[in-house]
């Protein structure tokens, strides 16, 4: 499970986050909505280690890690822009978090090959990201996200920019994988209706604010 309690979370003088507290079970698909600038990534950065916080604390699995460093917290994050290294090819990119590791290279290429597999693209391990679709970087920045198998996966409106017909088809995608591997998941969305259809559950920023 993941829980943020109390965070507060303050630009200079500006406070974005004041008192905000979740919770989500393991294997739980959340959807966070709400406006823009009401501190939905920041939360997210927050989770992932990536942001300072001012007050409170963040549990997982029943341990604190409000100051684990980011690459020891075991949670993957995809942005909005995908944000792929574009000198390395999909299978490079997919491989770069367990490099870091120093894990081995049979495993390496075992576990890049499933998660290739788990989103269909298995035949484009040798092509340049630059040469993807959008759909197809999507893809392959969630199994990026998935390869190291993260207790928690934070989306960060993931699936923004694509047209209606290839929107629809990767968030029915998306929601049978991650419930197909169990993943805890905090899928953070503008659309509602893409929100209803992905989560177990959904929430407004708003509500967690006290």
């Amino acid at each position: 499970m993941l829980e943020c309690r109390n965070l507060v979370v303050n630009y200079e003088s500006t406070p974005v986050l004041q008192n905000l507290s979740i919770y989500i079970d393991s294997g739980e698909i959340v959807a966070l909505t709400g406006p823009s600038g009401a501190g939905k990534t920041t939360l997210l950065r927050c989770i992932a280690g990536l942001e300072i916080i001012n007050a409170g604390s963040i549990w997982l699995n029943g341990d604190e890690i409000t100051t684990r460093p980011a690459h020891l917290r075991r949670i993957g994050l995809v942005f909005q822009d995908n944000q792929l290294f574009p000198h390395l090819n999909v299978a490079e990119n997919i491989a770069y978090s367990l490099k870091i590791h120093r894990v081995s290279k049979k495993l390496i290429d075992d576990k890049v090959a499933e998660v290739l597999d788990l989103v269909d693209l298995a035949h484009l391990a040798d092509r340049e990201v630059v040469r993807l679709s959008g759909g197809e970087a999507k893809r392959i920045a969630v199994a990026r996200a998935l390869v190291a198998q993260p207790e928690v996966l934070l989306l960060d409106e993931p699936l923004n920019g694509l047209d209606k017909e290839l929107h629809a088809r990767l968030l029915e995608d998306l929601g049978k994988l991650l419930r197909l591997r169990g993943t805890t998941t905090l899928h953070v969305t503008h659309d509602q209706d893409e929100a209803a259809k992905m989560a177990d559950r959904v929430l407004d920023i708003r509500q967690l604010l006290s």
